[in-house]
């Protein structure tokens, strides 16, 4: 039986507000879009001939807490995943891609948004959304679901969302039609991993803004999601519509879970068998696209959302040759894969090293799309287009990265500033540096060798860098951390 899902601090559903008129023409695309896509709904066969000049469709899977060194075309020795793997020998590994954040949910607003998480108040000392939250992803923020609406675009979401779970903050109140998944972090229900009951909801799983069930088994949950995804690319094929496939996976998250199939199967025990899980589901999309005829007019692109969860032990994940993990601005907390699939035009078999950041598939899809990016404020975000389809050198050479709403690194070029430095977890306070650790990340990706004293020009330009950055913004009041 299904509900309205009521927050769990409020008496009354907030999905019915006000729009501003950036987000009324979002939705009139959208309703367009669905009228467009109407014919797939009844079935009709799969398009043979799309037009020449068809836009392209888009589908972002991501994992949870997935660190850079838990695939084997990224090195693991043990976990097999050869889903991933033919995706990269069909395709392109980006091995300096970085996600928007090290934790969960200031990096998943920063790739919706194509901007640094401060500028929309999607960070701060909580660090991440619970369900005890009243804020969530503001109405004034624009989605790639809504920037691609304009431009004829039907967009789905499926999985974990973890940007407010509140009716108005739910996808479908930020430009898809359509979503299937758990609003938050699956060890944020009443009962934890190690079975302490605390005064937080059951976990729901909610289709649009109903929830159709409390505490889903979770070993069913990446099984699920991929036939839903399937289902709807299925859909999706029978018409003429572009569409924007957004896949935010659950795993590996702790507590971690795979279905029967999968257990007990990997070298690497239960996270690998997760892993594999992981890779097959990628399997059964690529392998859907290219029954239905989509994929040479539909870019992939895998990734995480942060490093892995150190933490958590052998229950999580490796970040590989990087320093730390999740929770950190070290590399293994932010950088992680990127594997770019579109057969025919992003070449196959390359491994690229530009400097790309989850915020630049933002402004890549809508570049692609032929859509127009919000011009009333800062994108952050580059068209990361040359990279995946040309094999080019990137445009993006600075990078800055944000613990809560402090710059506390840049990179430019191959050169990273650590202005404070903290583990994900188990550091309560940072250890400020009034010199600068400098690092070549290039010839040291492991950040083991501090440069600063032979390089301080390079320091200063660096330095210099990063307060120009912080001046040139005021951070959004957060929505992390709004009272109860």
């Amino acid at each position: 039986m299904q509900r309205q899902f009521t927050p769990y601090f409020e008496t009354a559903p907030a999905h019915q507000k006000l729009q501003s008129p950036i987000k009324l023409a979002c939705w009139l695309g959208i309703a367009v879009a669905c009228a467009l896509v109407a014919p797939a709904a009844r079935g009709q066969a799969p398009a043979a001939n799309p037009p020449a000049n068809a836009k392209p469709s888009f589908v972002i899977i991501m994992a949870d807490d997935l660190g850079y060194g838990d695939l084997a075309c990224y090195g693991h020795p043990t976990i097999r995943t050869p889903e991933f793997d033919r995706m990269a020998a069909e395709g392109m590994r980006l091995t300096q891609f970085y996600s928007g954040a090290p934790v969960c949910t200031p990096s998943r607003a920063a790739l919706m948004t194509g901007r640094y998480p401060a500028r929309s108040g999607l960070c701060g000392q909580r660090r991440v959304l619970f369900p005890d939250s009243t804020g969530g992803l503001p109405d004034s923020e624009i989605t790639l679901a809504e920037a691609l609406a304009p431009a004829g675009y039907r967009s789905i979401c499926i999985g974990k969302w973890h940007l407010g779970y509140q009716p108005k903050y739910l996808p479908t109140n930020h430009g898809f039609a359509h979503y299937f998944g758990i609003p938050y972090s699956n060890d944020m229900g009443a009962e934890t991993a190690g079975g302490r009951i605390r005064g937080w909801p059951k976990t729901p799983l909610i289709r649009d803004l109903a929830v159709i069930e409390e505490d889903p088994d979770q070993a069913l949950l990446t099984r699920r999601y991929t036939e839903e995804a399937v289902a709807f690319l299925r859909e999706a094929a029978a018409g003429q519509q572009p569409f924007l496939l957004y896949l935010p996976h659950t795993m590996p998250h702790v507590p971690i879970f795979a279905s029967d199939k999968f257990k007990d199967q990997s070298p690497r025990g239960l996270y690998g068998d997760v892993v594999t899980e992981l890779d097959w589901s990628t399997g059964e999309i690529l392998r859907t696209l290219r029954e239905t005829g989509l994929a040479n007019r539909t870019l992939v692109f895998f990734t995480s959302d942060n490093g892995p969860w150190l933490a958590q032990r052998l229950r999580g994940g490796s970040a590989g040759l990087l320093r730390e993990g999740k929770g950190s601005t070290w590399e293994g907390g932010v950088r992680v894969p990127g594997i770019a699939w579109w057969p025919d035009h992003v070449p196959a078999g390359r491994v690229n090293p530009a400097i790309v950041s989850s915020m630049d598939l933002f402004s890549t899809c809508v570049a692609l799309a032929g859509a127009a990016l919000p011009s009333d404020r800062p994108i952050d975000g580059l068209d990361v287009s040359p990279v995946l389809l040309r094999d080019e050198p990137g445009p993006r050479q600075t990078l800055f990265f944000y613990r809560d709403t402090a710059v506390t690194a840049v990179r430019h070029g191959p050169w990273k500033a650590h202005f404070q430095t903290q583990a994900g977890y188990g550091q309560p306070k940072p250890d400020l540096h009034d010199t600068p650790l400098l690092y070549h990340l290039d010839h040291d990706p492991s950040e083991k060798l501090d440069l600063a004293a032979q390089h301080p020009e390079v320091v200063t330009q660096l330095q210099q860098l990063a307060t120009e950055h912080a001046a040139s913004f005021q951070p959004a009041p957060s929505q992390l951390d709004e009272p109860k």
